[in-house]
C-alpha cells in the first residue's frame, strides 16, 4: 500500500471540486470566446490555431496540437480550413520532411489583430467575474496555483509557450483610447 500524505477522502473532494469548478468555468470561457470570435466566422479551434501560429512564428502540426490541447487530426483539419481561407500556409522544412508546418499569413495576422482590437471586456463574463476581486485587492488574480497544476500536467514546454504569448501581447501591443493596437516599431526607451 502506498504511503500518501493525504487521505483518499481529501483527494476525492479536491478532484470533485476541481472537476465541477473547471467545468463551470470552461462553460463560461467557451461562451465568451465563441461570442468574441463569431463575427469573424471562426470557431474556437481555428482561433486557437491562429493564435499559436502567430506566437510561434511557424509551428509544426504536432506543436499546434500540443499547445492547443487538441488531437493532431483536429489541429491538421482545422489548419487546413484556415489555409483554404488564406489565413495559414503549410510547408515542409528541408531538414524535416516528416512534419508539416503552419505559418500565419499576412491576411491571418490581420484577422487575428482585428480580433484583438475588437476585444470588449464588458462582454466577457469571466473577466466581469474577476472585476470585484480587482476592485477589492487592486489587481486581478495571479492564477499561480492553476498555472502550477497545468505545468505539472502538460510540462515546461506548454508553459513556455503560454508565457511567450502573454509576453508578446505585453511587448507588441499598446493601448490607446481603450483599444489594443499592434506596435509597428519598437518602443524607444526614454530616460
Amino acid at each position: 500500500m502506498t504511503n500518501h500524505h493525504y487521505s483518499m477522502k481529501e483527494a476525492l473532494i479536491f478532484s470533485q471540486r476541481m472537476a465541477q469548478l473547471s467545468k463551470a468555468l470552461w462553460k463560461a470561457v467557451e461562451k465568451d470566446w465563441q461570442q468574441w470570435i463569431k463575427p469573424y466566422d471562426l470557431n474556437i479551434n481555428e482561433h486557437h490555431i491562429l493564435w499559436i501560429a502567430y506566437h510561434l512564428k511557424g509551428a509544426s502540426i504536432s506543436d499546434v496540437a500540443k499547445f492547443g490541447v487538441m488531437h493532431v487530426s483536429t489541429a491538421f483539419n482545422f489548419s487546413k480550413k484556415l489555409e483554404e481561407r488564406g489565413y495559414l500556409k503549410f510547408s515542409k522544412k528541408e531538414a524535416d520532411k516528416r512534419n508539416t508546418y503552419v505559418e500565419i499569413t499576412a491576411e491571418g495576422e490581420t484577422l487575428l489583430l482585428d480580433l484583438m482590437e475588437s476585444y470588449d471586456p464588458d462582454k466577457n463574463s469571466v473577466f466581469q467575474g474577476t472585476a470585484p476581486l480587482r476592485e477589492l485587492f487592486g489587481r486581478f488574480p495571479d492564477l499561480v496555483e492553476i498555472m502550477a497544476i497545468v505545468k505539472n500536467i502538460y510540462g515546461d514546454d506548454f508553459m513556455d509557450i503560454f508565457e511567450k504569448s502573454i509576453h508578446n501581447i505585453d511587448e507588441d501591443f499598446y493601448e490607446e483610447d481603450g483599444k489594443l493596437t499592434k506596435a509597428d516599431l519598437p518602443k524607444i526607451q526614454t530616460s
